[in-house]
């Protein structure tokens, strides 16, 4: 779910952000790494890409010929969250269907919870659709938390997101 990750990311400062004060040239090279950082969002390997922890290492400045601008090699430390194929998590539904339900978990808005994948559950159409499970009498509706376990999960590359699938075939999973 959480990883902590070192990345060594290349960081440039335009030429005019340059000053002799080594103390402002940090703070722009800091700048320019969380401006950067929060471009990115996710990354198929990383997950999304919560927050920079540490700075541990600017390197020496290389100046592109072209250009002024300086390029300096940055390592840091950040945060990470991915969810993985068989982990349990714990989502908000936030819209449900006929057919089943989204839930949000941390940064992923999109995880589908198919109601052959809740088995026990029958759709119930009232004022607030719902999923009501006969013998226990839970109800699995808007703003509810859910566990539930991740099926499988896929990353799109242009929104730069990640959907999942996930289902209620497990002991303690369901309605929280």
């Amino acid at each position: 779910m959480f990883l902590k990750v070192q990345l060594n990311w290349n960081v440039v400062i335009p030429a005019e952000n340059l000053d002799i004060k080594g103390l402002m040239l940090q703070k722009a090279i800091l700048i320019r790494l969380l401006d950067d950082f929060s471009a990115k969002k996710a990354t198929k390997d990383l997950g999304y890409l919560l927050a920079v922890t540490t700075l541990d290492k600017i390197g020496e400045g290389k100046v592109r010929e072209h250009s002024g601008d300086v390029l300096f090699p940055v390592n840091f430390t950040c945060l990470c969250f991915k969810v993985f194929r068989g982990e349990v998590v714990e989502g908000v539904v936030h819209k449900v269907l006929k057919h089943g339900v989204f839930l949000r978990c941390g940064p992923i808005e999109n995880l589908y919870l198919s109601n052959q994948k809740m088995s026990d559950y029958q759709y119930q159409i009232a004022e607030n659709p719902c999923f009501l499970n006969v013998k226990t009498g839970s109800r699995i509706e808007k703003d509810v938390t859910v566990r539930c376990i991740v099926i499988g999960v896929k990353y799109m590359e242009a929104q730069k997101e990640f959907q999942a699938v996930v289902g209620l075939e497990g002991h303690y999973l369901g309605p929280v």
